[in-house]
Order: C-alpha cells, then sequence, then structure tokens
C-alpha cells in the first residue's frame, strides 16, 4: 500500500514540473493624444525683460548752498524747464542788486560824459572850419569823443549783461567774467527738469545741503515706456529694428502692450550668451510703471504650413530647443522620438524635425513610459 501510495505522489509531482506558467497580461495605459498638424505660424523669440523709463535722470544742484524751497513732490507730474527746487541765493541776489546800483552810476557818468564831448567836437569842428584852430585842436577833440564813446559802450554793456541773468560774458575783462560767474550762481540756484515726466524719488527736503554728488530728485519720463531682455545669441539672427514686439506682465498675465523694437544691441554678452533688445511701447496713460517684470514677445516672420503640436506633447531639454515625444502608432503602441522645435505659437510647439503631420502624441500620461507600451485613449485634442 505504501508502495502505490508513493507511486501516485511521483505521478503527481511530475504533472506539475510538466505545466507552464502563464505570463501576465500587460496593463495598458489610459493616456490623452492629439494629432500633429499642419498650421500657418506667427514666428517668434520670448525672453523675460524688465520695464524702464524712456528717460530718467538724477537731478542734482551744480553748486552746493542750502535747499529754500521745493515745488514739487514725490509722484507729481513736471514739464520741460519747470523749476522744481530753489537754493538759498539770498546773498547772491544782495551781490547782483549790489552791482547793478554801480553799473547804472557807470553808466549815467559816462553817458554824461559821451554828451559833453560831442559838444566840445562839434564847437571845435565849427571852430575849424571858420580857420579859428589848428587841425591838432580837432583832432584831440576827435580822441576825447572816442574815448568817451567807447567808455559809454563798455558801461552800457555791463549793465545790460547784469540785467540778463544767466548771459555769458563774450569779454575776458576781470569785471565782466566776475559779472557772467554771479548771472550763472543764480541760475543754478534754480533747479529746473530737464524734461517732462514724473518725480519718482525725492531725496531731500527744504533746509539740506544740496551739493553736486547728491541728487535732490529722479524725475522720469514714462510716455513710452521701455521693455529690456536679454535675448540668447542663438535666437537673435531673426531680431531687427522695427519689428512689432509685445510685453506681457508677470502681474497681469494675459494682458499684453505692443510696440516696436528700438535697439538690437551689436555686442554679445560674453558671461550669458545673450544679445540686448528694447522694445518701445507707447504708454500715453502711464499704464505701464518702470521695474515691472514680464515677458517680452519679439515677432520675426511666418512660417506656413508648419507642423505643429500641443505644447503639453513635448518633454523639452532645459536651455535648448530640443525635446521629447511619445507617438502612438495605429497598434496603439507608443515609441520615444527626439523633435527639434522652433519656438511656441498659441499653446503650440512647432516642429522642426522628427515628427511628421498626422501622427499622434500623446499630451498626457506619457512621460516616462517605455517604448513598446501599449496605450488606450478616447478623444483627441487640437493643437
Amino acid at each position: 500500500m505504501k508502495t502505490i501510495t508513493a507511486f501516485v505522489c511521483i505521478l503527481l509531482l511530475a504533472a506539475c514540473a510538466g505545466q507552464k506558467e502563464e505570463p501576465a497580461p500587460k496593463p495598458v495605459v489610459e493616456v490623452k493624444v492629439a494629432r500633429a498638424e499642419f498650421a500657418d505660424v506667427q514666428l517668434s523669440v520670448q525672453a523675460p525683460a524688465t520695464l524702464h523709463p524712456r528717460e530718467q535722470a538724477s537731478i542734482a544742484s551744480k553748486i552746493t548752498a542750502p535747499i529754500r524751497t521745493l515745488f514739487v513732490k514725490k509722484g507729481d507730474a513736471v514739464s520741460a524747464g519747470q523749476v522744481l527746487a530753489r537754493l538759498e541765493n539770498r546773498d547772491l541776489v544782495a551781490q547782483r542788486v549790489e552791482a547793478l546800483d554801480r553799473a547804472r552810476a557807470e553808466a549815467a557818468a559816462t553817458e554824461a560824459a559821451l554828451a559833453q564831448a560831442r559838444k566840445n567836437l562839434d564847437r571845435r569842428q565849427k571852430l575849424f572850419d571858420e580857420g579859428a584852430i589848428p587841425s591838432r585842436e580837432l583832432l584831440a577833440s576827435q580822441t576825447e569823443y572816442a574815448q568817451a564813446k567807447a567808455n559809454y559802450d563798455v558801461a552800457h554793456k555791463y549793465l545790460d549783461l547784469l540785467l540778463s541773468a544767466g548771459q555769458r560774458a563774450e569779454t575776458t575783462g576781470g569785471e565782466k567774467a566776475s559779472t557772467a560767474f554771479l548771472n550763472a550762481q543764480l541760475e543754478f540756484t534754480e533747479i529746473r527738469s530737464p524734461f517732462a515726466g514724473v518725480v519718482t524719488e525725492q531725496f531731500m527736503y527744504p533746509g539740506d545741503m544740496a551739493k553736486p554728488e547728491s541728487p535732490i530728485f529722479t524725475v522720469m519720463d514714462l510716455s513710452v515706456a521701455v521693455a529690456r531682455a536679454q535675448v540668447p545669441d542663438a535666437e537673435i539672427a531673426g531680431v531687427a529694428r522695427g519689428q512689432a514686439c509685445a510685453f506681457e506682465s508677470a502681474d497681469s498675465p494675459g494682458s499684453r502692450s505692443s510696440g516696436r523694437v528700438s535697439v538690437v544691441n551689436q555686442a554679445v554678452d560674453p558671461a550669458r550668451r545673450t544679445v540686448e533688445v528694447w522694445c518701445e511701447i507707447a504708454n500715453p496713460r502711464r499704464a505701464l510703471r518702470a521695474g515691472v517684470f514680464g515677458t517680452l514677445t519679439l515677432l520675426t516672420g511666418s512660417a506656413p504650413k508648419s507642423v505643429v503640436v500641443p505644447k503639453e506633447a513635448v518633454q523639452f531639454v532645459e536651455g535648448t530647443t530640443k525635446g521629447t515625444v511619445w507617438v502612438a502608432g495605429a497598434d496603439k503602441h507608443v515609441t520615444r522620438r527626439e523633435v527639434e522645435t522652433g519656438g511656441l505659437f498659441k499653446g503650440s510647439v512647432r516642429i522642426l524635425r522628427g515628427l511628421k503631420a498626422g501622427e499622434t502624441v500623446v499630451i498626457e500620461g506619457g512621460y516616462g513610459l517605455p517604448d513598446g507600451t501599449e496605450v488606450r485613449w478616447t478623444e483627441e485634442k487640437k493643437p
């Protein structure tokens, strides 16, 4: 009996050993897909950018003097040539008044001397014509008159110079040079805006000592905002002055301000391998503010019948235009494929190499799938 039982066990073990295990079925992955299509693409280059004013000036005094009055404050709009501040100038004004009094007295004296010299010359001319005096006496009167006329001209020009604050003397006379300097000093006590704009910074107040090296105000002209961007040198070839551009603030996604490229630098930054580009944007309502960060889009041309896919389909290699897509074949198995891209366009990516129109790509659920993975989907997304 024991022999029979052992024999049966041996037969059962042999039967079990002869059976093969059935392989577990591979899972089917649920994905979303889209079809690569032809489209007319607006070519563009994008780069981070910061807004700057068209003009900016740190306004300081040309002389050292206490600030007497401020006529504007931070945030005020100013016009070109407007007086922003006045420095203490009472000593200079007093010196100028004293100089004016002296000049008026000198002018009056030379005028009287000229009148007397004219009378003497007329009288001696008459006597000479009658033969009553020799020619040397007439010549002496003519010389006296010429000297009186010269003194008169000098005195009145000096007076005119004093009366015209800021006028520069054209002669090298010490007194006139001193007067011109005095007028210039008086002019420098009025701090003026060099252009129309807005006061964006105020560093001093009445009573502070104004100095040439210390700004009192910062004035910016924001009637035109300038978006400055650093564009990679590999993408700069299609960028040129006069092209259309648009700035989108990071604080207001979807809100774009259009302008024109005004500067394309001719030098490449050796450290960053970028080229600086400026885009001027009309800003009549001052809605754009200096210092705002965002994205600058430079419209460089068009490419009809380009192959495009949704941007979600491409896994980019950081810092390059290369990427990877997962292509779903007719048998619904995916293949990983390298592609070369040509920029973004309205949520789509332009494909330069590696993919044909009509092929199906995975846009969700495909990242990291091995080649040959079976997938399924229920609908396709349009690029």
